[in-house]
């Protein structure tokens, strides 16, 4: 029986090329899995349909734009994850879901190996290669771009070699990666890290700079979950589209960082996530009313070690399951309403109301009715500061002496 590989396929020029490329230089067959994680842009049956012109003996397609926002997109969410502080985890998120799927049809159709197109330089072949490591570690793993030397060159001339169905990008001098999360741009101009983004980089977000008028949104959020904007219930999917539009017209979500990459190089990148932006915003701020001081401070914590993880490829590790219990448990009363402003690039809360508030207005008004008992503040003064003010006694006899 011929040898089957499975290929991560996005309709692209790269991975349409990798097609042939892998079939000459292993004599494998090539199953196509192409996965919506609510990118855009071209059907699924288009994509499926050029892969099988491009040589693939089946093509896999899945709809997984609801499992992603569900399954993916929110825990993200509940971890407020930003990795270095900055990037939403975009790309990182979708890969997971993606290797899960492919293991899947590499068990459906006989497959030994699993491709991907990422080359030797990126995070992502450390996602898809650990992931796969993980669901199927009888998988073996190629990258045609990496492994089989498959340079952007060789695949234009590959293509019009056999007049395979795409049309090539050549002038496109950027790598873009997008899902409903968010979209990623990198390589060409913008490796000049003084080069500031020309406007044809962005395609979610609008210039901030000539805004529309400002626009005032009400997210309802039940356990965490966004699950109504203005009053009309949603599912997290929708949400996030919604506030890809609304958020995204007010150029918000904007991100231009030099990031820590895995493999140890520094690499600058280009991110839009309007939604997640704007969504992890009122999270956070719902999360302040109703979540307990150290119980939060700790969170903060856990939630940066969450992103690391993520960003790393270690969505299926047993530290990410544990974190996630946690993260979960704290959201148990993450239920209530944040009115927000978008305008001019910025999304700033100016409303919040919880059932679950831990805020107490008597205690917290200077006005008549107030209830805190300022009498019990000086002892708690000077119990709070007694290790300091022993020490510093201490410091005072012994440079005394």
């Amino acid at each position: 029986m011929t040898e089957r590989i499975v290929l991560a396929y996005s309709g692209g020029l790269d991975t349409s090329v990798a097609i042939g490329w892998i079939g000459e230089a292993t004599g494998a067959e090539v199953i196509a899995v192409a996965v919506d994680v609510g990118q855009g842009g071209e059907s699924l049956e288009t994509i499926r349909q050029r892969a099988l012109g491009c040589g693939a003996v089946e093509a896999y397609v899945a709809d997984a734009s609801d499992e992603f926002a569900n399954e993916y997109c929110m825990p993200t969410l509940k971890a407020n994850a930003l990795y270095q502080g900055h990037y939403p985890l975009v790309s990182a998120i979708s890969r997971p879901v993606i290797v899960k799927h492919l293991v899947k049809a590499a068990r459906e159709f006989g497959a030994t190996t699993v491709a991907h197109g990422c080359t030797g330089k990126g995070n992502d072949q450390v996602r898809f290669e650990v992931g796969i490591q993980t669901l199927g570690p009888d998988l073996k793993c190629i990258a045609p771009v990496r492994d089989l030397a498959l340079t952007r060159d060789k695949a234009i001339a590959f293509a019009e070699e056999k007049g395979l169905p795409i049309e090539t990008t050549k002038k496109n001098p950027y790598s873009i990666d997008q899902n409903v999360w968010g979209r990623a741009v990198e390589t060409g101009y913008l490796e000049d890290i003084w080069n500031a983004p020309t406007k044809d980089i962005y395609d979610y977000t609008a210039t901030p700079e000539f805004p529309p008028a400002p626009d005032e949104v009400t997210i309802s959020f039940e356990a965490g979950v966004p699950v109504a904007i203005d009053g009309v219930r949603v599912t997290p999917l929708q949400a996030i589209k919604e506030l890809n539009r609304r958020a995204g017209a007010q150029g918000v979500g904007r991100i231009d960082v030099v990031e820590d990459r895995l493999v140890g190089i520094k690499s600058r990148e280009i991110y839009e996530a309007p939604g997640a932006m704007a969504l992890i915003t009122a999270h956070k701020h719902l999360e302040d009313i109703t979540i307990e001081r150290e119980q939060a401070r700790f969170k903060a914590t856990v939630g940066q070690r969450w992103s690391e993880l993520v960003y790393d490829g270690q969505w299926f590790s047993p530290l990410k399951r544990s974190l996630d219990a946690f993260i979960e448990d704290t959201q148990k009363y993450v239920t209530g309403d944040i009115r927000m402003v978008l305008h001019g690039g910025q999304a700033i809360v100016n409303g919040r109301r919880s059932g679950t508030s831990l805020y107490d207005f008597d205690l917290a008004t200077y006005d008549t009715g107030d209830t805190f008992d300022q009498s019990m503040a000086r002892g708690f003064i000077e119990l709070w500061g007694m290790s300091a003010k022993v020490a510093s006694s201490r410091d005072l006899r012994v440079a005394g002496q």
